[in-house]
């Protein structure tokens, strides 16, 4: 395949932001390009940027199922911050604070909890943690806010991938269609000879 040397900030800057993902070159002359060493045949060639493009579409799906996580993610963050802020309010009260709690999938169960200073979080992987609540709020925010970056820094390179897509589209339709008048030529000279 063709490449290009990308020279400056820019290149350096693009390949950090979009690690993982190789760039698609345009290819501009594709009769050049079609004499290149490896490219012998359109087929050949087809092929090859057939298997990028599949890559392609294998990482966009992996990237979709992430933003997927942290778009469900992020709402539970604050949903628990929410919950962390009010228990900050009641804790300088004696009186309980009635709630409902999740048990299961739609099953709730009415609790009474005493004002306290302690709260236990779910880190993941069956582990819980018990936390002071300013820690634990402290915690939960760092947690949003790096999950807010992650989900950008996502759809910034799902579209950057969009953009690979269609660079490689473009270039298997040119080289296609490179392959299609090579053959007509070749036709037409058989039939002249």
């Amino acid at each position: 395949m063709a490449t290009t040397i990308e020279s400056g900030n820019a290149g350096a800057a693009n390949k950090k932001k979009h690690l993982g993902i190789p760039e698609a070159i345009f290819v501009e002359d594709v009769d050049s390009f079609m004499k290149q060493p490896g490219n012998d045949t359109a087929d050949a060639v087809l092929r090859k940027l057939d298997e990028q493009y599949q890559k392609y579409k294998y990482m966009e799906l992996n990237l979709s199922q992430k933003k997927q996580r942290l778009k469900s993610q992020i709402p539970q963050i604050k949903q628990t911050l929410d919950i962390l802020k009010h228990m900050q309010k009641k804790k300088e009260t004696t009186e309980p604070m009635d709630t409902h709690f999740l048990l299961a999938d739609n099953v709730y169960c009415k609790a009474s909890v005493p004002p306290t200073d302690k709260v236990c979080l779910w880190l993941g992987a069956n582990v819980m943690l018990e936390y002071d609540i300013d820690e634990a709020e402290s915690l939960l925010e760092k947690n949003l806010a790096t999950a807010s970056k992650n989900l950008d820094s996502l759809e910034d390179d799902l579209d950057f991938l969009r953009d690979q897509f269609t660079t490689t589209e473009v270039n298997m339709a040119r080289v296609y269609n490179y392959d299609v008048k090579k053959r007509s030529q070749d036709n037409l000279l058989k039939s002249s000879s």
